[in-house]
């Protein structure tokens, strides 16, 4: 565990940003090492020093690491939203995947009604097979075999979504054609 380590002679980071004398059972010196200064002082203008104490001194000591932890982490998310903190950071995320729910959702439903399915023949399976996925006794015809979509992803398949994005090749617009409701 982190407490029982042995210190060098330097003081911890708190005791260093409080200008005080670190003692050798100071309760920062475990978790605020004297190379991460920045830690404590994040930590120190959300919550205060004596709090954070009062904190460290009620939390069983193998909890105290992670309690630091979370401490910093809520200081950090706190300096960058003030009303919010690690909330709203949360509440964003929620929202993002909902978002791509839905997305997601409207892709498949898009999908499955352009998605054609023609039973297999002996003249169809011998035609174009490279067009059909092939499920049982069934044929699914893919996009390319209808007009519309010819060459909507001819130049496509070797890009990942991001290059996609930074080419402005609109993937999102439903609007065209081939895709309106």
């Amino acid at each position: 565990m982190k407490g029982h380590e042995p210190r060098s002679s330097s003081s911890c980071a708190a005791c260093k940003f409080l200008k005080r004398r670190c003692t050798p059972n100071c309760i920062f010196a475990p978790y605020f090492r004297s190379d991460e200064p920045k830690k404590f002082a994040k930590v120190h203008k959300v919550f205060g020093a004596s709090n954070v104490s009062k904190i460290l001194v009620e939390v069983p000591e193998e909890q105290r690491e992670d309690t630091v932890n979370s401490l910093a982490y809520e200081a950090e998310a706190r300096l960058r939203d003030p009303v919010y903190g690690c909330i709203g950071a949360i509440a964003l995320l929620q929202r993002r995947m909902v978002e791509l729910q839905h997305d997601l959702a409207v892709a498949r439903a898009r999908l499955a009604r352009y998605t054609v399915v023609v039973p297999m023949t002996s003249s169809s399976s011998s035609s174009s097979t490279s067009s059909h996925l092939f499920h049982g006794s069934l044929a699914v015809t893919g996009f390319q075999d209808f007009q519309a979509c010819s060459g909507l992803f001819d130049g496509l398949g070797h890009l990942n979504s991001m290059e996609l994005n930074n080419q402005a090749v609109s993937i999102n617009d439903f609007s065209q054609t081939p895709f309106q409701l």
